[in-house]
């Protein structure tokens, strides 16, 4: 166990936990986690996962930016539902790269696990640009990628790396359970608003109609 692989393991937890929150000091923490890991990968003959890592750091500028002033107005963005086109964009990214990487992996590297680590790296390319955006979708992206992440470092034997990634998808469905409740939220409390202002109009209209019996009265 080495001392990048602790503080992979350590900024790693706090990024994510951080996401969760919807704090955007996920970024800063993540652009550490990221830098750490491309030493950690590249050194475990996780080419594409390295690489990944430095698209990390872009994706994460990115999506810090996005999250501060990404909303319509320049103002910060809200949790948002995925819509229909992102996820059919999203899918066939992930698997133009997915396939793309395959083939670099296997041709320019001596990677030994070339498929899965082409996989790993496209769906969490695609997850960390749906999360820059606050689609709600990306935690499942996630919560796929890092199965596959825990059996990947397994047996590449980063095992607290690993446990990390397992923790990484309790945290997801964490994620997942928050976002889709601040999502169902509003939408709650524009029915309950509604609701009251239709009752005050009924009892308003009742009370105007006994008041025009009451002055028909001789």
């Amino acid at each position: 166990m080495s001392v990048e692989e602790i503080i992979g393991f350590t900024t790693g937890a706090v990024c994510v936990w951080l996401a969760v929150r919807q704090n955007v000091w996920t970024f800063p923490v993540g652009l550490a986690n990221n830098s750490v890991y491309v030493v950690l990968f590249a050194s475990s003959g996780l080419y594409a996962g390295a690489g990944l890592q430095v698209v990390y750091i872009v994706l994460g500028v990115l999506g810090w930016v996005w999250w501060v002033r990404g909303g319509p107005a320049g103002e910060a963005l809200t949790v948002r539902r995925t819509p229909r086109w992102a996820w059919l964009a999203a899918a066939v990214a992930a698997a133009v790269i997915a396939m793309l990487l395959v083939w670099v992996l296997s041709t320019y590297t001596d990677s030994e696990v070339p498929r899965l680590d082409a996989v790993t790296t496209s769906l969490s390319l695609v997850a960390q640009l749906m999360l820059g955006r606050k689609w709600i979708g990306s935690w499942w992206v996630w919560i796929v990628a890092d199965v596959i992440y825990v059996w990947l470092y397994i047996s590449s034997a980063l095992y607290l790396t690993a446990a990390l990634y397992a923790g990484f998808i309790v945290l997801c469905v964490l994620g997942l359970r928050d976002w889709r409740r601040e999502l169902v939220a509003p939408a709650a409390l524009v029915t309950q608003i509604l609701g009251r202002s239709c009752s005050a109009g009924v009892l308003q209209t009742g009370g105007d109609a006994v008041d025009a019996e009451q002055q028909q009265v001789p």
